[in-house]
Formats: C-alpha cells, sequence, structure tokens
C-alpha cells in the first residue's frame, strides 16, 4: 500500500486502496464526451491510470488507439481491446510521444508532491508536438462539502465521508460505496490545489492551460509552453 492509503471489501485491493471489482462496477460518466470534444478523430491517446478500462473501452468505441497505463496488474486484466502497460504513471518512459495524454481520477491531486511532479513529467514527457494533455481536477468543493452521499440511478450509494488535514497541506478522505450485495471502502491522500497552484504546477513541467474544458474548470486542456 502507499502511505496513507488502504481499501476494504471484496476482492484485490490496488496499492493506492482501490478495489478492482468496485471500480469494474462503476458506470462511466460523460468524460467520454468531454475527452472526444478536445481530442481529434483518430488519435493515439495515453491513458495514465487507466484502471479497469472505465473511459478506455468508451473512447475505443470512438475510434481511438489507447496505450492503457496502470500499476495494478489485476486492474489492467479487466482491459480489453487497448494496448495495456502495467508500471508505476510517475516513472513511466516509453520512449514514444502521443497525440494526447489523459490524467484523470483527481491524480494529480496525490499528497506527495513529488509523486505529483511524476506525473506531470511523464505527461509532459510523452507528449507529441501539437498534442494535449487533458487532466481531471477535484471540484472547488471536494473537501469542504463533507459528508456528502449522491445515489446512483442504479442503484448504489457513494458517500465522502471525511476529509480531514494531516499536516502539510494534505487530507486524509474517506470514500464509501454501498451496493444492494457489497461494500467498499477507500482512504487516500489529497492535496488541494487552488486554480493558481494547479497552474503553477502546471509550469513546473513545461506545460500551460490552454483551456478550462467544462464550466467547474474539473477538466483541463493543457498543452507545451512555446519554446519548451
Amino acid at each position: 500500500m502507499r502511505a496513507g492509503h488502504q481499501g476494504t471489501g471484496p476482492g484485490a485491493i490496488t496499492p493506492d486502496g482501490c478495489a478492482v471489482e468496485l471500480y469494474s462496477r462503476l458506470p462511466v460518466g460523460d468524460e467520454p464526451e468531454v475527452i472526444a470534444g478536445a481530442v481529434p478523430a483518430g488519435a493515439h491517446i495515453l491513458e495514465l491510470g487507466s484502471g479497469v478500462g472505465r473511459m478506455t473501452h468508451p473512447l475505443l468505441e470512438r475510434g481511438y488507439t489507447v496505450t492503457a497505463v496502470d500499476e495494478s496488474p489485476d486492474m489492467l486484466e479487466r482491459v480489453r481491446g487497448a494496448r495495456t502497460i502495467c508500471s508505476p504513471i510517475e516513472k513511466l518512459d516509453l520512449g514514444e510521444r502521443f497525440d494526447a495524454v489523459l490524467l484523470a481520477s483527481f491524480l494529480v491531486h496525490t499528497g506527495d508532491e513529488e509523486v505529483r511532479r511524476g506525473l506531470l513529467r511523464t505527461c509532459a514527457r510523452h507528449l507529441a508536438d501539437g498534442g494535449c494533455v487533458l487532466i481531471q481536477r477535484e471540484g472547488e468543493d471536494h473537501h469542504t462539502n463533507v459528508p456528502r452521499e449522491r445515489v446512483d440511478p442504479s442503484g448504489f450509494t457513494v458517500r465522502i465521508v471525511s476529509s480531514e488535514p494531516v499536516g502539510d497541506g494534505t487530507n486524509s478522505v474517506r470514500a464509501e460505496y454501498d451496493f444492494p450485495d457489497a461494500a467498499w471502502t477507500q482512504t487516500f491522500r489529497a492535496r488541494p490545489l487552488t486554480k493558481g497552484e494547479f497552474e503553477a504546477a502546471l509550469g513546473e513541467v513545461g506545460l500551460r492551460v490552454d483551456a478550462y474544458l467544462t464550466e467547474d474548470r474539473v477538466w483541463v486542456k493543457a498543452v507545451m509552453v512555446e519554446g519548451g
């Protein structure tokens, strides 16, 4: 387990506390539409932190070529139709460049600042000329609107039970997922980032915001700084 991360519930649990069976059940939202609106048709996407392929599979259906990266072999076993690579994201160096790099699931908010820098360096070094990085940020009330819960139309409930400071600007977040036949929990470390802090983190690795793709500024399109 990564420090500060844990998970409970049926099936395999990944190093960051994610349950493979849980993520196999979670529906995809509007993320594929957001991505398709920013990435040209037929592009080759490097998906960092693909998990079980919740977004991979809809992107493949839209005609994209996807290379899916995850540090969990149990997650990657569920991915179909994409090239898969098992590796921690921050250590990945394929010697290849891609039309688009995808860093979703709020990974940019990892509690470890050096890991975050590693994630963003991986994005930058795999980006082709003229390509883009798509990043999913936390919502601006992600750590203040707690506890909160949402009942999904398919019949399960997800709760963010708490977000407690643990020092050095990092919070410990606890999430619960209740299905009629099973329940899971995940505890993880997350670092809230203001818009300015986020943009500064991009600048550290030679990236800049090209556009905020959604009204809530959760989805971001970043590009290389000119001359970088």
